[in-house]
């Protein structure tokens, strides 16, 4: 509640450990809305809150379909709401809060995803303060779409799921948090989403036929004629270091400019969790931008896989796939001396 008036929130669930219970074959899936709900009657003294279930799936069955759904129930409602609050796996969180990034052109709305490290019901569970974080960031009117965990606000398109059972599981890469929770309640360190005067829309194409490919050290050529004959579109490689790949014995380069000069566009990125890649840095660097690579300079694994897989939704120009990821619309990016 700001200045006596409560804020509209609509809360989307989507499955996840937040809603978890043990089914025999493990946790699954089994707590509804109002449920959770229910678990916090605090909030209803702050917010007017309506709540829908729209999914019921771990998240590592959320795909790029998923996506799309969530997006398009996100765009018809958030018309009639201060914000939008949708719980979710931890697992897959980091892709979901991306893609919706670039999904939901211009928003200048609270989207904010959240999930827990335990379900709700259990002792010890952190869903109820991640929960209470989340409202907190439609509160504060935190622009874009953002992940509330541990305390933390989190630009969508720069969390990454670093731990698997700490509840400190995502950290911001190569930018700072948005906002935290202390003793005297939430701290905005930066606002993300510039004010446009365009107005917002839904933008949900998606192109699945993405793959993504971890360097190692002796990777053989050949991997990449088995990724045309499967008919992808894009391709993200995860390169070493500042950015690079072997060319001796087993020389990649030359399979990799096969594949751009025939119409597949390939992205490459660091394995480094932090700071950017540099493909201009060295010999093994050079060669990959002079295949025709397109630089993922600091953006994280997830974010360069969904605005790949968005850019492909859009447009079948690998021109115009490059200019796309030329552009940064969410904070995705550092343009800046690039």
């Amino acid at each position: 509640m700001r200045d006596g008036v409560m804020k509209k929130v609509l809360l989307l669930t989507t499955g996840g450990t937040i809603a978890a219970r043990e089914s025999g074959q493990g946790l699954t899936p089994g707590i509804h809305c109002e449920d959770l709900l229910h678990m916090l009657p605090e909030l209803k003294d702050y917010f007017q809150i309506d709540s829908q279930d729209i999914l019921n799936l771990d998240s590592s069955n959320i795909q790029p379909e998923e996506w799309q759904y969530i997006a398009q129930i996100v765009a018809e409602k958030l018309p009639y709401y201060d914000g939008i609050i949708i719980t979710h796996g931890t697992d897959t969180m980091a892709y979901t809060a991306s893609a919706l990034s670039y999904m939901l052109q211009n928003l200048q709305k609270p989207v904010v995803l959240t999930g827990a490290q335990i379900p709700i019901e259990r002792m010890f569970t952190d869903a109820k303060r991640n929960l209470q974080t989340a409202f907190a960031a439609v509160d504060q009117g935190i622009k874009g779409v953002t992940i509330a965990f541990d305390d933390k606000i989190i630009n969508g398109c720069r969390a990454v799921k670093v731990r698997t059972m700490g509840f400190n599981a995502f950290e911001s890469i190569s930018a700072p948090y948005i906002g935290e929770v202390s003793a005297d309640g939430l701290h905005i360190y930066h606002r993300q989403t510039k004010d446009t005067r365009e107005p917002f829309c839904l933008k949900k194409e998606l192109c699945a036929d993405v793959f993504l490919l971890k360097l190692i050290p002796g990777t053989n050529p050949q991997i990449f004629d088995r990724l045309k004959e499967m008919k992808y579109r894009g391709i993200v490689i995860e390169a070493f270091g500042a950015g690079g790949t072997h060319f001796e014995r087993r020389n990649l380069i030359p399979k990799l400019r096969e594949l751009v000069e025939s119409g597949i566009s390939i992205v490459a990125c660091s394995q480094c969790l932090y700071e950017k890649s540099d493909f201009s840095l060295y010999e093994v660097g050079r060669k990959l931008l002079e295949c025709g690579i397109i630089p993922g300079r600091d953006m994280t694994t997830e974010a360069i896989v969904t605005k790949l897989m968005w850019a492909l939704g859009q447009t079948e120009d690998p021109q115009k796939v490059r200019e796309i990821f030329k552009t940064d619309y969410a904070g995705e990016v550092t343009l800046e001396n690039q």
